[in-house]
């Protein structure tokens, strides 16, 4: 072969598998993907491409920086949180497969009319979104139960507060440089990553394993005099093992990065968040179910996180996830009988 004819073969290799068709080929490790559950897969898909766009060109249409308001969780709100969740809610009631959404940005169950659907979906639109005004990664985290409701009722709060392990599927879109699709029916964790020119997510990161352990540890260490003891202990762990500190402040970034590496990342008790900062429903259930499929582990320090019974929309639960050597043995630092502030 020619050296012309060699580069002339590289030009016209295989782009790889859409998502639509992953989806449609592997039936068997969707047991949900039938056609609704396929088309709410599609609809995310969609919002997200949407997202992304924004995100491209937010400083040249002046939606960066801060709304001027408040989400009920007393954070600003971003111009970016608001345009992400009206695409994400806006996607998934025209879908029609969801019959309610649970959204960071809005304090109650959002009912979509949607009363013949099946499935219910938690969504925060764009976690790490303080990170757009210096351009640095943010990334959208959703999960999808099947409702426990009548079909062709009203939603109720029992469809939403459902245990992590009722979960059918989670995952997570980053948008950094390059926009990815991470995705857990169950049955392992793929990656899809975006193909702008041809708008289209493909199959880039089949099969990803969590390394059992790793090098990395993330924590928001400016509040170190707020941690309990034993989290001060831990953390004067991976100064003597070597370990390297790394924190975006994008929980995706950070999650995205230890998956594909190895790592740890730790929002604990604190004087600061006695009960923790991350939201149960929207950020931890998803990332735990993913991570466990991947062969990682989550707790909040002592329990699994996906056994939570949660009992609030916006309830929040302290979280230890990564590499599952990691988790171990920082669950012996945090067991939660001595971690008390």
């Amino acid at each position: 072969m020619s050296s012309t004819q060699g580069q002339f073969e590289q030009l016209i290799l295989p782009i790889g598998t859409t998502l639509d068709r992953f989806i449609n080929t592997q039936q068997n490790n969707f047991p949900f993907a039938r056609g609704e559950f396929s088309q709410l897969l599609r609809d995310i898909a969609i919002a997200s491409k949407i997202v992304n766009r924004e995100i491209n060109r937010a400083g040249l249409s002046n939606i960066s920086g801060s709304y001027g308001a408040q989400n009920n969780h007393g954070e600003d709100q971003q111009k970016l949180d608001m345009v992400a969740n009206v695409r994400f809610i806006r996607a998934l009631k025209n879908g029609g497969e969801v019959c309610a959404i649970a959204s960071e940005e809005d304090e109650d169950l959002i009912d979509t009319g949607n009363y013949n659907a099946k499935y219910v979906v938690a969504i925060d639109p764009l976690d790490g979104s303080s990170n757009i005004d210096v351009n640095v990664a943010v990334g959208t985290i959703f999960s999808i139960y099947r409702r426990v409701s009548a079909v062709g009722s009203p939603p109720g709060p029992e469809d939403i507060l459902q245990k992590g392990t009722q979960q059918v599927a989670a995952g997570y879109i980053l948008y950094g440089s390059s926009t990815m699709m991470v995705l857990t029916s169950g049955a392992g964790v793929d990656g899809f990553t975006y193909e702008p020119s041809l708008g289209e997510y493909y199959l880039s990161h089949p099969n990803m394993r969590m390394p059992k352990t790793g090098k990395i540890y993330s924590i928001n260490e400016s509040s170190y005099s707020a941690f309990p003891k034993p989290v001060k202990d831990y953390i004067q762990f991976c100064h003597d093992e070597g370990y390297s500190a790394r924190y975006i402040g994008s929980f995706v970034a950070d999650f995205h990065r230890n998956l594909l590496k190895g790592g740890i990342f730790m929002y604990p008790q604190s004087t600061k968040a006695p009960q923790g900062k991350l939201r149960l429903l929207y950020e931890c259930f998803p990332l735990a179910f993913l991570v466990e499929q991947a062969g990682g582990m989550a707790t909040d320090g002592d329990k699994r996180i996906l056994d939570y019974q949660p009992e609030r929309l916006h309830q929040r639960a302290p979280l230890v996830i990564g590499s599952s050597e990691m988790v171990k043995t920082a669950r012996k630092y945090f067991l939660l009988d001595h971690v008390r502030v």
